[in-house]
């Protein structure tokens, strides 16, 4: 009577209370992939690719950054649940030392948030040239610098991005992106800056579905060897003489680094969560 009602049949009085349906989901929870940086209209450089998303997932046995796969979630049939999809960083705009990319928006299911990816730095200027930090860190701008480091908290979820440690004037590239999969190459003199690779998580069928593919660098103004290759095909490419690449849309990989020639150009966009 003091509830307003009053339970006169049970189907379970022999057993536990009654409780809310359950169901076990994976997941696959990409953040957005950041943008490359760019080069510059004043001086001879190039920009770091952009780093991928963080990636978590349930799904298979690995999650991005070589950790386990994590556990299923337990779901209430009855209750609503935020999907967050992260947005892509912009990549860096041209100047007398250009700028970095922007990083990538995280990406959230239920309890589930991947970080965005951290931009490429941009060339020469010290303070703008190291990558920065995310789900997978951004490759470095031209001359010796460290790429951005890759997220480890609450899990790791990507790789870092590609440094330089040898460096001669104009002759330069920037270093990749980091990927869900593998940590960007160096630039510089080391390598040719390509993306690192992304992560195959074969969640909705089929095979060779990649995710969290890193920005490949951009060359220095004298075209010295070649741009870097974006990760696994779905980041962007770094620039030589055109644009930079674009992250693929929906897979948060990471957009190419720019280039001095042709008066600067500008980072590539990551793609979408």
């Amino acid at each position: 009577a003091t509830q307003g009602w009053i339970a006169y049949n049970a189907t379970n009085e022999t057993a536990t209370a009654l409780a809310l349906d359950t169901i076990s989901v994976d997941y696959l929870v990409v953040a957005g992939g950041a943008g490359g940086g760019s080069g510059s209209s004043g001086i001879g450089g190039a920009g770091g690719g952009g780093g991928a998303g963080g990636l978590r997932t349930s799904y298979d046995s690995t999650t991005g950054g070589g950790g386990s796969a994590e556990s299923s979630l337990s779901l209430s049939t009855s209750t609503n649940y935020t999907v967050t999809v992260g947005a892509p960083g912009g990549g860096g705009a041209t100047g007398t030392y250009g700028s970095p990319g922007s990083d990538g928006s995280n990406s959230v299911f239920s309890t589930i948030t991947s970080t965005g990816g951290g931009g490429g730095g941009t060339d020469n200027n010290s303070n703008l040239r190291p990558g920065r930090d995310g789900g997978s860190g951004g490759g470095v701008g031209r001359g010796i610098g460290s790429g951005g480091s890759a997220v480890t908290s609450p899990v790791v979820q990507g790789y870092a991005g590609g440094s330089v440690t040898s460096f001669t004037a104009n002759t330069s590239q920037g270093g990749g992106g980091g990927g869900a999969g593998a940590v960007g190459s160096s630039g510089g003199n080391d390598g040719n800056g390509n993306g690192g690779a992304g992560l195959e998580v074969n969640i909705i069928g089929g095979t060779g579905n990649f995710y969290a593919g890193g920005g490949g660098g951009g060359i220095d103004q004298n075209g010295y060897g070649t741009p870097g290759a974006g990760g696994s095909g779905i980041g962007g490419d770094g620039a030589s003489s055109g644009a930079a690449g674009t992250g693929d849309v929906n897979t948060g990989s990471g957009g190419g680094g720019g280039t001095y020639r042709s008066g600067g150009v500008a980072g590539g966009s990551g793609g979408s969560g």
